[in-house]
C-alpha cells in the first residue's frame, strides 16, 4: 500500500512538473514497442513454414526421427540392392557406396533439425506465441518500475538535503532502494531487448549443417572414383578415344568398327547411307548396346541408317574429334592452299602430324568410305557427299557455340579437307592398300560380298619418306628428311575436280601421271599409269 501511494505522489509530482521522469524506454526500444503486433506475426509465420522444411517428426526422439526420414529409407534400400546385385558388378558395388553416404547424409540430417528445434523453433515459437503477447506486460511491470525508482530517488535526495536527524538516518537505507530499484529496470530492460536476436542463430545452424554434409560427401566421391576407375567395361560413347582404347586394349574404336562391319555386311548398297536419319528408338538401343562393348548385334543388321547414325553420333559425342583440336588450323590452311597438288601435299603433312590412335582409327574409317564410294552410282554417296554429310563429325573448331554454329562455321573447310583424303585414300593411307582387314578385333563376321573394284583412278604415289633411294634401304617417314614440306610436281596435267562429281569408268581413264619429289638432297620420280594398260608404277631415282 505504502509503494502504491509512493508511485501515485511520484507520478503527480511529474504530472505538473514538480518531479524528475526517467524515460521508460529509450527511442530504440519505443520504435520496437509500436511494431510489437507486426513482429509477433512474422515470428509466427516463419516458425510455421520452418517446421514444414523438417523432414523427421516434430518433438520425437532421435532413433525414432532418424527412422522416419526419406534419406533412411534410401540408404536402406541403396544397401539392400547392393547387397542382392554383389561385388562382382559394378552397380551392386555402387549401389553399397551410395548407401552408406546417404545413412550418413541422413545421420547429418537428423542431428541437424535436433539443433534446428532445440535452437530455432521452440526459441520462436516461445518468443512468438508467449513472449510478445507478455511485452505489453512487462512494458506496465517496467513504468512501476521506473516510477518505484523515481520514488526512491526523490526521497533520497530529499532526505539527504534535510538538516533533520532523523531523515538523515533514513539516507542509506533510502539509497538501497534507489539501487535495487535501478537494478530491477535495468533488468526488465535487458530481458524485453535480448530476446529480438533469436531468429539470427537459423543461418548458423544452417551453414554448419551443409559443411558436416559437405563433408560426408566428400569423404565418399573418391571411392566411389576409384570403383569406376578399376572397373574396365565403361560406356564409348562420349569417352575419349585415348582412354578407350585403353581401357578396352584395342587399335580400333568398338563402335567404330562395329559399325562399320555391319555397313559392309549389309550396308554399301543403301542409298543415302549417313544423309537418311534413323530411328530414334533403334539408334538409342544400338548405343546402349555398343556401350555395353557387346558383339551381338544380328538384330541390328536390318537397318543400316541406324548403324551409320551411331557411328556419326560416336564420332560427334567424342570430347575431342577424330582429327583432333589441335590440328584444326593445319587442316584449315592446307585446305585453303589454292594449287591442287601442294593441297594434297599440305593435307597429307597434317595427317602424319596426327597422334597415333587417331591417325589408325581415321585411316581405317577412310578406307571404309573409300569402299562405300565406289558404289556411289548406287547408294548416291559420292566422296562429296560423304564429306558433307560425314565431315562435321570428323573436325569442328574448339569454340564454344550450339552445335548449329559449329557446324555452319566449319562445314565448308571441312568438305575440303575430307573429299580429297576419301578420293585418294591409298594415297593417304598406302598401308593395306591391296587389302583391308576390318575385322581387325576378329569379333565379328566377315562380309559376305566381295569388295567392289575401284571405279576411280588413284594417285599410286609413295609418301616421300617410304621410298627407296638409290641405296636400296627404306626409310621411315620423318619430317625431319624435308628440306620444306614435300614438293608435288606433275609434269602431265592432272584432274582434280574443284566442285564434288562421280566419275565413270571411262571418264577415270587418264594419262600417264609423272610425279616428282625432293627428299633431303635427292630427286625421285614416279610415274604412274592406269593399271588396264601398264603394270604397277616404276620408280627410279633422277640424278
Amino acid at each position: 500500500m505504502k509503494k502504491q501511494f509512493n508511485r501515485m505522489r511520484q507520478l503527480a509530482n511529474q504530472t505538473v512538473g514538480r518531479a524528475e521522469k526517467t524515460e521508460v524506454l529509450s527511442d530504440d526500444l519505443l520504435q520496437i514497442e509500436r511494431r510489437m503486433e507486426l513482429v509477433r506475426l512474422v515470428l509466427h509465420n516463419t516458425h510455421k513454414r520452418l517446421v514444414t522444411c523438417l523432414q523427421g517428426q516434430l518433438g520425437t526422439d532421435t532413433e525414432k526421427r532418424h527412422k522416419k526420414l526419406p534419406l533412411t529409407s534410401l540408404s536402406q534400400a541403396m544397401q539392400e540392392g547392393g547387397g542382392q546385385l554383389g561385388d562382382e558388378s559394378l552397380i551392386g558395388k555402387m549401389m553399397d557406396v551410395c548407401g552408406e553416404a546417404e545413412s550418413r547424409l541422413a545421420t547429418e540430417l537428423m542431428q541437424h533439425e535436433v539443433n534446428l528445434e532445440r535452437d530455432i523453433l521452440d526459441p520462436l515459437n516461445q518468443l512468438a506465441e508467449i513472449e510478445i503477447p507478455n511485452i505489453l506486460k512487462q512494458r506496465k511491470q517496467l513504468a512501476k518500475l521506473v516510477l518505484d525508482y523515481d520514488s526512491a530517488k526523490t526521497r533520497y535526495y530529499q532526505a539527504a538535503k534535510s538538516n533533520n536527524p532523523t531523515m538523515a538516518a533514513k539516507a542509506d537505507s533510502l539509497k538501497d532502494e534507489m539501487d535495487e530499484a535501478l537494478n530491477k529496470v535495468e533488468i526488465c530492460k535487458v530481458h524485453i531487448v535480448l530476446d529480438f536476436y533469436i531468429p539470427g542463430r537459423l543461418l548458423e545452424t544452417q551453414a554448419d549443417y551443409h559443411r558436416r554434409s559437405l563433408a560426408a560427401l566428400e569423404a565418399a566421391i573418391p571411392t566411389i572414383q576409384i570403383q569406376q576407375d578399376s572397373w574396365m567395361e565403361k560406356p564409348a560413347f562420349g569417352t575419349a578415344l585415348e582412354e578407350h582404347l585403353k581401357r578396352s586394349n584395342r587399335e580400333i574404336a568398338l563402335p567404330i568398327e562395329a559399325c562399320v562391319m555391319m555397313l559392309l555386311e549389309t550396308g554399301m548398297k543403301e542409298e543415302g547411307l549417313f544423309r537418311i536419319a534413323a530411328g530414334a528408338s533403334k539408334l538409342k538401343k544400338l548405343k546402349a548396346a555398343l556401350d555395353c562393348s557387346t558383339s551381338q548385334l544380328e538384330e541390328f543388321y536390318s537397318d543400316p541408317h541406324a548403324v551409320a547414325g551411331a557411328l556419326k553420333s560416336y564420332l560427334r559425342e567424342l570430347p575431342e574429334p577424330l582429327m583432333t583440336f589441335g590440328l584444326y588450323d593445319e587442316w584449315t590452311q592446307a585446305s585453303n592452299v589454292s594449287d591442287p597438288d601442294k593441297r594434297l601435299q599440305a593435307l597429307w603433312v597434317t595427317c602424319d602430324g596426327l597422334p597415333k590412335s587417331h591417325k589408325a582409327n581415321l585411316r581405317y574409317l577412310v578406307k571404309f568410305l573409300a569402299r562405300l564410294a565406289q558404289d556411289s552410282d548406287i547408294n548416291k554417296m559420292t566422296p562429296s557427299n560423304i564429306a558433307i554429310v560425314l565431315g562435321p563429325n570428323l573436325l569442328w573448331a574448339k569454340t564454344e557455340g550450339t552445335l548449329a554454329e559449329m557446324a555452319a562455321a566449319t562445314s565448308v573447310h571441312v568438305v575440303a579437307i575430307i573429299e580429297p583424303i576419301i578420293q585418294h585414300a591409298d594415297w593417304f593411307f598406302p598401308e593395306g592398300k591391296t587389302s583391308v582387314e576390318f575385322n581387325v578385333s576378329g569379333m565379328f563376321a566377315l562380309p559376305s560380298h566381295p569388295p567392289t573394284p575401284d571405279p576411280e583412278p588413284s594417285l599410286d604415289r609413295k609418301r616421300p619418306g617410304s621410298l627407296v633411294g638409290q641405296d636400296g634401304d627404306s626409310h621411315t617417314p620423318r619430317k625431319d628428311r624435308y628440306l620444306s614440306r614435300p614438293n608435288l610436281s606433275l609434269s602431265l596435267p592432272l584432274t582434280l575436280p574443284s566442285r564434288p562429281k562421280t566419275l565413270s569408268r571411262q571418264e577415270s581413264r587418264g594419262p600417264a601421271v609423272s610425279a616428282l619429289y625432293v627428299v633431303a638432297n635427292e630427286s625421285i620420280t614416279v610415274t604412274e599409269t592406269p593399271t588396264e594398260d601398264l603394270p604397277s608404277p616404276d620408280f627410279k631415282a633422277v640424278p
